[in-house]
């Protein structure tokens, strides 16, 4: 039946035979046809027959062999007496598959209906262009980009010298661009024919000269034509991006003074065009710590300079930018040692056996990145305190008032909740704190008719608090574990920028 392929004898018997025999799960007969040296072997095999013989290592293949053209090299496979309970596969779909696996293949030519596969067959936005950079003459650029999340395993362009391929598929320079989205780029497939580049082709065959400068003229062509047809494909998807700011960032920017508010859309604008695919809730934090730097006075005036000077000559850019990273450290610094003095503070509150939970509380409430980056972003208001205010009132009355729990209800800026319930920091959490921690969670989802996450704080846990089978979105911190884990990311702040 032929020579094994490499590395197969790591694979069982029954797997290699099942592979060889595909064909037939949609054929009643498979023909091979090989051509080497001067002669055509073939042979045919047929379903009956297999299902016939007792064992299928004894089953007469008859081979034919006869003499052909000395030229004449390769495989044929032919399916013939085809299930009819089976439909024909699509062309189109057929194609998709073969290159994301076989499209960046070398020495041999996949055809689908006679047509070969190649940069037009793939399902999306299809450009060819001649371009004519100085030196080098016509090159050839054709390159598609696909509907699909990923077109190939190797996306990007390659370049053929003479018809062969030279070197790995790039991106000519597109994932270098800071604003351009990253997952856009698995998405480009095609080639450039560039014949004027042999003499710029490695020895080895497997690159083209580093400093080329015919191969710099051409990235330069080659980049804008490609970046504009993603443009004209991706530009309504960015813009949906943009629409779906939520009301919150689109108040804050319009109560910037209009010089501000100029620069804080240019910048969130290239945020959302990188990032345009992205969930809200990953982009708008971003958009959040940029808005914060564009309202200090010292952060605006840095980033009209910096967009001034993208219109200046290279020099000037650099400066700004050094500018810019000094101005953003002094910041980071700023807050970083502040935030350390307030943990200082906040520990010494939590370690006295009198601190009650209100204290514990109010030092908290609008200081809620302690639990992590993720919480940073959420916020009380008086709406939420009244909503606290008015269950915990008609909950907790009479004999039960002294009962009462102290709850922070709070919501970020897409709409998601947190109830924080505190227990005083000499408190050790038990069974009934989490029971409790719950059943506020139901009691307050009738106010509030939205999914609400649970921290439950205090100073340790007891040995009868549930460790399994908890409800989704509840967690428990001590107060010193949360001190302790927001000075450790204070201090990675402070070394890794040399503060």
């Amino acid at each position: 039946m032929g020579r094994e392929p490499k590395g197969s004898a790591g694979l069982s018997k029954a797997a290699r035979e099942i592979g060889k025999f595909a064909g037939l799960m949609t054929a009643s007969t498979m023909t091979l046809e090989t051509f080497a040296r001067g002669t055509k072997t073939s042979f045919t095999l047929r379903v009956q027959d297999l299902l016939k013989a007792e064992d299928i290592e004894q089953l007469p293949i008859e081979l034919s062999s006869v003499p052909c053209e000395t030229s004449a090299h390769g495989t044929i496979i032919t399916l013939s007496d085809l299930d009819q309970q089976l439909h024909f596969p699509n062309p189109s779909s057929l194609r998709q598959i073969l290159l994301q696996d076989y499209g960046r293949e070398t020495g041999f030519a996949i055809a689908v209906n006679d047509k070969t596969l190649g940069v037009d067959d793939v399902a999306g936005a299809f450009k060819s262009e001649t371009l004519l950079p100085e030196g080098v003459g016509p090159v050839e650029l054709r390159f598609a980009i696909s509907d699909r999340k990923s077109v190939s395993r190797q996306p990007g362009i390659v370049i053929r010298v003479d018809g062969k391929v030279v070197g790995k598929p790039s991106f000519f320079g597109l994932d270098e661009l800071g604003y351009f989205p990253p997952k856009l780029l698995r998405r480009l497939y095609g080639e450039v024919n560039a014949d004027g580049l042999r003499d710029h082709v490695t020895a080895g065959w497997d690159g083209l000269i580093e400093n080329s400068v015919l191969l710099k003229r051409i990235t330069e062509m080659v980049q804008p034509v490609v970046l504009a047809a993603f443009k004209e494909k991706h530009g309504r998807e960015m813009q949906l991006a943009h629409a779906r700011l939520s009301r919150s960032i689109q108040e804050r920017i319009a109560a910037l003074p209009e010089n501000r508010r100029e620069f804080a859309e240019k910048a969130i604008r290239k945020v959302l065009d990188r990032y345009y695919d992205e969930p809200s809730d990953k982009i708008e934090p971003l958009i959040y710590v940029l808005l914060e730097a564009i309202e200090r006075t010292d952060y605006a005036a840095v980033v009209r300079h910096l967009a001034e000077a993208r219109m200046r000559d290279v020099t000037a850019l650099a400066e700004v930018l050094d500018e810019f990273g000094l101005a953003d450290l002094a910041h980071l610094a700023e807050r970083a040692h502040a935030r350390n003095s307030f943990l200082d503070n906040l520990e010494a509150l939590a370690s006295s056996k009198d601190t009650l939970e209100a204290q514990m509380h109010k030092a908290i409430e609008n200081n809620l990145w302690i639990f992590g980056a993720e919480y940073g972003i959420f916020s009380s208001n008086r709406t939420l305190q009244r909503v606290v205010g008015s269950f915990t009132g008609q909950k907790f009355t009479g004999k039960r008032a002294n009962k009462r729990p102290d709850l922070l209800l709070s919501e970020n800026m897409r709409g998601q909740y947190l109830l924080i319930e505190f227990k005083r920091p000499a408190h050790q959490l038990q069974r009934e704190d989490y029971i409790q921690a719950t059943s506020y969670r139901h009691d307050l989802g009738a106010y509030v008719h939205k999914p609400i996450k649970v921290l439950l704080v205090g100073g340790g846990c007891a040995a009868d608090f549930p460790t399994q089978n908890l409800e989704p979105d509840i967690q428990t911190m001590t107060y010193f574990d949360v001190i302790s884990a927001a000075r450790r990311h204070l201090d990675w702040q402070l070394t890794s920028q040399d503060l």
